[in-house]
């Protein structure tokens, strides 16, 4: 599963990507310096688009940690969304590529083979969420994972959820079936190359 991802793209070019879809971005906590990064990892702090309870086609772009503790103190970076609804704490995370890894093919190497996946045509993508407030480290996010697709099953067993563009609006929206609009990207969606 997904702990390992990449936002390169300036945070500009995200926001423009939101208006050509007619989703107005609001900075609640006044407009973040988004650095460029190609590995954000489980505890690090990244952009996330929250829904703005009552407002459709309307996210507030705030920071937060990936992942907050579980009750064995694990963090929960990913969650399963088999036969859930999620209602009000959708979130949508925005990324340009993120990183599998499987077991190396060179018996001889000790790390693991790690596998660029990035959405073919899209400068940026969008990871289905969900965040909460905790006690421990206050507001944080995970992402919602189903079974692989075509694009990932031969690398992994589980896949986050990745939103087709058309959706992003809906998940922000909590009257919207989760459930309607999780499933697998078709094959061929995602382009895929090994990085050192």
């Amino acid at each position: 599963m997904c702990n390992d991802y990449r936002l390169m793209v300036e945070l500009a070019s995200v926001i423009e990507e939101f208006e050509n879809l007619k989703i107005k971005i609001r900075f609640p906590e006044g407009r973040p310096n988004v650095e460029a990064r190609e590995d954000i990892k489980i505890t690090d702090t990244a952009p996330i688009i929250r829904t703005v309870e009552g407002e459709r086609a309307v996210g507030e772009l705030v920071q937060r940690r990936w992942s907050w503790p579980s009750p064995r103190k694990k963090p929960v970076y990913n969650f399963r969304s088999e036969g859930r609804e999620f209602g009000p704490n959708r979130c949508l995370i925005v990324a340009d590529g993120f990183y599998e890894f499987t077991s190396p093919v060179d018996p001889k190497k000790k790390r693991k083979d790690k596998w660029l996946f990035r959405k073919i045509g899209e400068p940026i993508f969008a990871i289905a969420g969900i965040w909460r407030e905790t006690d421990d480290v206050g507001d944080a996010f995970t992402m919602l994972t189903i079974e692989p697709g075509p694009d990932i099953a031969p690398y992994h067993d589980r896949q986050i959820v990745i939103l087709e563009r058309e959706t992003w609006a809906d998940w922000l929206d909590p009257s919207v079936s989760a459930k309607e609009l999780i499933r697998p990207l078709p094959s061929g969606s995602l382009s895929l190359e090994q990085v050192a």
